[in-house]
């Protein structure tokens, strides 16, 4: 999930943000954020009687659902863990700061939850511009921080090459979403000439976009047409029309709920009737609400998890999760609740709330069963995992098949 603001901007966002530390100290956690805790709340560190976990994340704003989600899936965790005794006997304390879904915002939730509230870990924003934003401040004050759906490279690999020491993910990456989307199209619908509508304004969007036209290519497919739009359009009646007179065979449209709820109900009015698909960006019950149940029909997308999976280990987290809720959870619930393990993981394997030995331990994770799937950790801190491929039937999400990568 992403939208990119320059890692040029770093310095200056942050000299920006350390000006209103003093502020922020002041505001309270009625204000700043929520707290879900057992025991003390004094100290985070070594000899602190509990284990603080920050959540810089979307609770308002454009993408609050996917900041909301992730934050229901963390506090059912935590609540899991703290029944059955906790981290190493200590009780683990959630403190969630709302970033409103803004760059500069997220910068000074992370400001705030390293120096106020001074967290051992951290699950980082849900889009990855956001987690670039804070990947800065997680290195700075060396707070493991870990996204659970930031699927950009760069969010954990910089322009350079360089690695943000301290910024992890529990989602795939972007490439294998387009592979994924590019394969699915070649060889389940059969489909050798498509077309690609992407979000401009989006690195996501665009690099969903690079690696499934790579892929279609390479499956031997063409690609008869590529439009544009950008984050906040409402109006896609001209753009789509000039996709519709290319003919083509299926639709890739990797983007946001908010604009491509919309890009659907629009194409269908068309009378586009070619399959459409994206990527986890699409995955909100708000996306329902803008296209339409029948619009959504002979939609599919690419996405961390699925519900309906027969597995016996997600079909009991499903039912916790209900039983909690009183609803089924999306794939950014089952991120943010595997968000929590991984980090649960990693500091029982460290022995230490220290940073720098919590940080050791999440580049060692291997083999780590999560209910989005089973992972190991590779050099660039890019979780190695498997995708899953949903259809929309009547407005419902169905499970399609699952993607080794």
């Amino acid at each position: 999930m992403t939208e990119k603001k320059s890692l040029k901007r770093f310095a200056s966002i942050f000299l920006a943000s350390s000006l209103i530390v003093g502020a922020l100290a002041a505001c309270s956690s009625s204000e700043e954020g929520t707290s879900t805790n057992s025991g003390s709340s004094t100290g985070g560190g070594e000899n602190s009687e509990v284990i603080k976990i920050g959540g810089n994340l979307e609770l308002s704003g454009a993408v609050a659902s996917y900041g909301s989600s992730i934050k229901q899936g963390a506090e059912l965790a935590i609540e899991e863990i703290n029944a059955a005794g906790g981290i190493d006997g200590k009780q683990v304390e959630f403190i969630a700061v709302d970033n409103k879904s803004e760059n500069s915002e997220a910068t000074n939730a992370a400001i705030k939850l390293a120096t106020q509230d001074k967290v051992t870990a951290m699950i980082a924003p849900a889009t990855s511009g956001n987690v670039i934003a804070t990947a800065q401040i997680a290195n700075q004050y060396k707070i493991p921080t870990v996204t659970a759906s930031g699927t950009a490279p760069n969010v954990t690999e910089n322009e350079d090459g360089t690695i943000n020491d301290y910024v992890f993910r529990t989602c795939f990456i972007d490439p294998f979403q387009g592979i994924v989307a590019a394969n699915f199209a070649t060889n389940e619908l059969g489909a050798k000439n498509v077309a690609i509508y992407a979000d401009n304004s989006s690195d996501y969007a665009k690099g969903l976009a690079a690696s499934f036209k790579q892929q279609i290519e390479e499956n031997g497919g063409t690609v008869v047409a590529e439009e544009a739009y950008v984050a906040k359009d409402t109006d896609f009646k001209s753009t789509l029309t000039r996709l519709k007179s290319a003919n083509p065979e299926f639709i890739f449209i990797p983007g946001y709920y908010e604009e491509v709820g919309l890009i659907v109900k629009q194409a269908r009015e068309l009378g586009i009737e070619a399959p459409l698909m994206g990527a986890d960006g699409w995955d909100s019950p708000t996306l329902v609400e803008l296209a339409g149940a029948e619009a959504l029909n002979n939609t599919f997308i690419t996405n961390h998890y699925s519900a309906q999976d027969p597995d016996e280990t997600i079909q009991g987290f499903v039912t916790a999760f209900e039983a909690k809720y009183s609803e089924s959870p999306n794939a950014f619930h089952a991120l943010g609740y595997d968000t929590v393990y991984y980090i649960k993981d990693a500091i029982e394997r460290a022995g230490s709330t220290d940073g720098e030995a919590i940080q050791k331990a999440l580049t060692e994770t291997e083999n780590l069963s999560l209910i989005t799937g089973t992972f190991s950790v590779d050099e660039k801190h890019n979780p190695i995992k498997s995708a899953t491929v949903l259809e929309y039937v009547d407005g419902n999400q169905k499970f399609n098949s699952k993607v080794n990568p």
